[in-house]
């Protein structure tokens, strides 16, 4: 693909997710105005995560056409940190944990949407900022990736970053039920303490192969093995 139509089309898709965040926070929910607010969601995480992503990508291709034909060391330099920062956060943190939000959303979904987007929930959100928030997330990554050879870090760094991405937001929720009493997802009311531990390290392990699938299909599209 021409380097011009995939500068729009991240452009295109950055343009997206900031209408889609300016439009939640517009809505006036109460669990926005409890402990934690929007950050309590891992969808609102994963947004902001998406965002800046592409905020990134935008940035890098502006960067990569100011600097074609110029011979600063210095501007290659920063351009080649964007690069890397821009890779890391692709392999890390946007491919895994989107993956992770629409596949774990859409299946606890079908099975029952009360234990994680309770009927109660489209009095203020509307289907289509449902759909950005929960699947166009996933075709948006899967573009990226098709359009930009990415280069992932070792994968025990990759591994290691994405362990902590997970444990801390486990942390995080664990430390909302402490202050609040209230479990982030209706689902987590209805396991046993000794389950909630399953599912925890399940959540975990299961971020962790989507890094994995993330790296294979990476080589894969791009051939890096050859």
């Amino acid at each position: 693909m021409a380097l011009v139509p995939c500068q729009v089309l991240r452009a295109a898709i950055l343009l997206s997710y900031c209408s889609i965040l300016c439009n939640y926070k517009a809505i006036d929910m109460p669990a926005h105005q409890t402990y934690g607010g929007s950050w309590k969601f891992l969808t609102f995480i994963d947004l902001v995560i998406q965002a800046v992503f592409f905020g990134i990508c935008v940035l890098t291709d502006l960067s990569s056409l100011l600097t074609r034909g110029n011979d600063s060391q210095e501007q290659e330099r920063q351009l080649r940190k964007l690069i890397s920062l821009r890779d890391w956060m692709m392999a890390v943190l946007a491919f895994p944990v989107g993956v992770f939000v629409v596949t774990m959303f859409w299946s606890i979904y079908i099975y029952d949407r009360e234990l994680v987007y309770p009927k109660l929930l489209d009095n203020f959100i509307p289907a289509w900022l449902n759909h950005g928030m929960h699947t166009t997330v996933l075709p948006f990554v899967l573009i990226e990736m098709r359009t930009t050879h990415h280069q992932y870090p070792s994968r025990s760094c990759g591994l290691a970053a994405v362990c902590t991405f997970a444990v801390g937001y486990i942390l995080w929720v664990c430390w909302i039920h402490h202050v609040t009493g209230v479990w982030v997802y209706p689902l987590l009311e209805h396991l046993s303490p000794g389950v909630k531990i399953i599912f925890f390290a399940a959540v975990t392990v299961i971020i962790n192969v989507f890094y994995l699938v993330g790296e294979v299909l990476n080589n894969y599209i791009w051939d890096t093995q050859k």
